[in-house]
């Protein structure tokens, strides 16, 4: 989806060639997979952070052209709207010193950010829904100036038959509105964690990070807040989904925006194959390249937001690879809790994926996917079915099972003994308070009842480095 498009009109002639090509490079990718082309050695981690440009009043900012002009840095560039912008990490090796590595780096670009954002008279917050948005400012007039935007709101639209988005959550308060455009989805900010993972190795960690997400939204929530009310835990889940929602109202299980339809067997190219079967094309643009590129695939692929997703990438030497980027993670609330979440999520996928019994044979996918959506809902408060049906709080999964798992597969990734420590640190410490940034959120609402002064005050605990749970209220 970074890839820039040349034209916003499209023909009938430009969906056939695309659709020709597509299914030429879902074709090779299933053939590549048997044959053993994609890349079966390492592991490499690395993430997107989506941020908010904010003005001295808190207040979304639309200023990304001018703001990415001054910073100009290859690691920072648009999203969606004008008031948004996407941090990217350099992939590291998982193992040694990877995750310090991630946060040093973060935490360069992330100060860089703040330097150029503040000679905008503002600055930049990580957080999943920004409390202070208003309706207003996702307007049109806010869409980033890039074609591709453009021509994907188009083709949503065309899907939908004109029809308007309908947004309906209800939560401890209720929302319900409807928008002509599909700016909705720049209400939301998220921590994208990928994970490059052997061939051999990629069913089975997809499987997995499927498996973990609900524990995982719950352990991250950090998004209780839109439009003055507040609704899911994590509320940018149902967000996004309802923001770009133009499935056959028939099959929810191909929205754009999904928990998926199953699991994978062991062909993961499954997924690709899905998408040629399933999902329209939006962004019907012939690409340059041979069909090893697979460059229609990866950028059809990139216009269904599966909440995990399968990605076809290359390595430096042009060697295929596939990686999984888990999405459920909102944007904030601190540097160091970021990593902390990536590291779990490492740790405790690389354990699941090493069980003798796959956890997918002991959790039916209807019931990951329900979990999921209890943890949006309800955080470390949700109650989650786990391998073998047992019934237990998500904070006590967390607690008693997750964590040492994600120990134990940090340790096997011989990932360091104090980053171990420190990142892992993090987690326990925000499980035994019971806080995170959803918690943090809600008690300073009930305490102040205002969010320009909630906002103010996360973006004063956000700048200090220190993790949610020590932060005051």
């Amino acid at each position: 989806m970074g890839t820039e498009i040349g034209t916003q009109s499209v023909t009938r002639e430009d969906f056939a060639r695309f659709g020709q090509r597509l299914a030429a490079e879902t074709q090779y990718a299933r053939t590549a997979y048997d044959h053993g082309l994609f890349a079966d050695a390492q592991r490499v981690a690395g993430f997107e952070l989506e941020a908010c440009l904010v003005d001295r009043g808190c207040l979304p900012a639309a200023r990304n052209v001018s703001f990415l002009a001054r910073l100009n840095s290859p690691l920072v560039v648009p999203e969606l709207s004008r008031f948004n912008v996407e941090i990217n990490a350099t992939p590291q090796q998982l193992q040694g010193s990877a995750l310090s590595r991630l946060e040093s780096e973060l935490t360069a670009t992330w100060q860089q950010c703040q330097r150029v954002a503040a000679e905008e008279q503002g600055s930049l917050i990580a957080i999943g829904i920004l409390p202070t948005l208003r309706d207003t400012d996702l307007s049109l007039a806010n869409m980033s100036p890039s074609r591709r935007y453009a021509m994907l709101n188009d083709q949503i639209l065309r899907l939908r038959g004109g029809r308007p988005l309908t947004l309906s959550i209800e939560g401890a308060d209720r929302l319900a509105t409807t928008h002509t455009d599909v700016m909705l989805e720049a209400a939301t900010t998220s921590f994208q964690a990928h994970l490059q993972t052997p061939a051999c190795d990629a069913a089975r960690t997809y499987n997995a990070s499927l498996i973990l997400a609900a524990p995982l939204v719950a352990l991250s929530a950090n998004s209780p807040f839109l439009f003055g009310r507040a609704l899911w835990q994590e509320t940018r889940i149902p967000l996004f989904e309802q923001a770009v929602d133009c499935c056959d109202p028939g099959h929810p299980e191909y929205m754009r925006v999904t928990f998926g339809s199953g699991y994978l067997g062991a062909d993961p190219t499954e997924l690709f194959a899905e998408n040629l079967s399933s999902y329209a094309v939006l962004l019907p643009f012939e690409m340059p390249g041979e069909i090893a590129s697979c460059a229609h695939l990866r950028l059809h692929n990139g216009t269904i937001w599966r909440w995990n997703r399968l990605l076809v990438g290359f390595d430096y030497n042009g060697r295929p690879h596939l990686r999984v980027e888990q999405r459920v993670m909102p944007a904030g609330p601190s540097i160091v809790d970021m990593i902390a979440n990536a590291a779990f999520y490492y740790g405790a996928v690389h354990s699941l994926t090493r069980r003798a019994v796959a956890p997918e044979r002991e959790l039916p996918f209807t019931a990951a996917r329900a979990n999921f959506y209890c943890a949006a809902r309800s955080g470390l408060g949700a109650e989650l079915t786990w391998l073998g049906g047992r019934r237990i709080m998500a904070g006590e999964l967390l607690a008693r099972e997750l964590l040492p798992l994600a120990r134990q597969g940090l340790a096997e990734l011989e990932l360091a003994v104090e980053d171990r420590r420190r990142y892992l640190g993090v987690i326990d410490g925000r499980l035994r308070s019971g806080r995170n940034g959803a918690a943090w959120q809600l008690a300073h609402y009930a305490k102040y009842h205002d969010f320009l002064r909630l906002t103010a005050d996360y973006l004063a605990h956000q700048s200090r480095i220190v993790p949610v749970h020590e932060w005051p209220i």
